[in-house]
C-alpha cells in the first residue's frame, strides 16, 4: 500500500484525473460500442423478419380475398338451395291436393264460378269500383271477324297514352 500511495503522489491529481477520465471514456466507449454491435445485428433481424412478415401478408391477401368471396358465395347457394327445397314441398303438396277430386271441385267452384245443377250463383261487385268503359270504333266487336278485334288490339298496344 505504500508503494501504491508513492506512486499515486509522484501524479498530480490533475494526471490522476485526466486518467480516471480515460479509463471510464474507454469504458463507456466500450459499452457503447458493444451496445451499438448488437442493436445494428438486432436491427437486420428485425427488418428481415418484418420483410417476410409483409411478403406473407401480400402472397396470402389474394387467396384470403378468394376464400371469403367463395365462402359468401357458397352460403348464397345453399341459402338458394333450401328456398328450392321449400318450394318444391309446397309444390308437392299442392299437386297432393289437387289430385283430391273435392279440392279440385272447390277450386273450381270458386274462381271458376262453376256451379251444380240447381244451384243459383250470385257475383256481388264492389258499387264502389267502375267497370272500364269499352273503347270501340267504327263497328261492333261481335260483329267483326275474330282477326279484327286481334289486330285492333295489338294497335292499341302500339300507341302510347291510350
Amino acid at each position: 500500500m505504500a508503494g501504491n500511495r508513492d506512486r499515486f503522489s509522484t501524479f498530480s491529481t490533475a494526471t490522476r484525473l485526466k486518467q480516471l477520465g480515460e479509463r471510464t471514456a474507454a469504458h463507456v466507449y466500450r459499452s457503447q460500442s458493444r451496445r451499438q454491435v448488437r442493436r445494428s445485428r438486432l436491427t437486420g433481424r428485425a427488418a428481415l423478419l418484418v420483410l417476410v412478415l409483409c411478403t406473407l401478408v401480400v402472397a396470402l391477401a389474394y387467396p384470403m380475398r378468394q376464400y371469403v368471396s367463395q365462402r359468401s358465395e357458397i352460403a348464397e347457394q345453399q341459402r338458394a338451395a333450401a328456398a328450392a327445397r321449400d318450394r318444391l314441398e309446397r309444390l308437392r303438396d299442392e299437386k297432393a291436393r289437387w289430385q283430391d277430386d273435392a279440392y279440385a271441385e272447390q277450386q273450381a267452384r270458386k274462381h271458376l264460378h262453376f256451379l251444380r245443377p240447381g244451384e243459383v250463383g250470385y257475383i256481388m261487385s264492389d258499387p264502389g269500383s267502375q267497370p272500364p268503359e269499352p273503347h270501340r270504333t267504327g263497328q261492333a266487336g261481335s260483329d267483326r271477324p275474330w282477326y279484327s278485334n286481334v289486330w285492333d288490339g295489338v294497335d292499341k298496344a302500339d300507341r302510347p297514352g291510350d
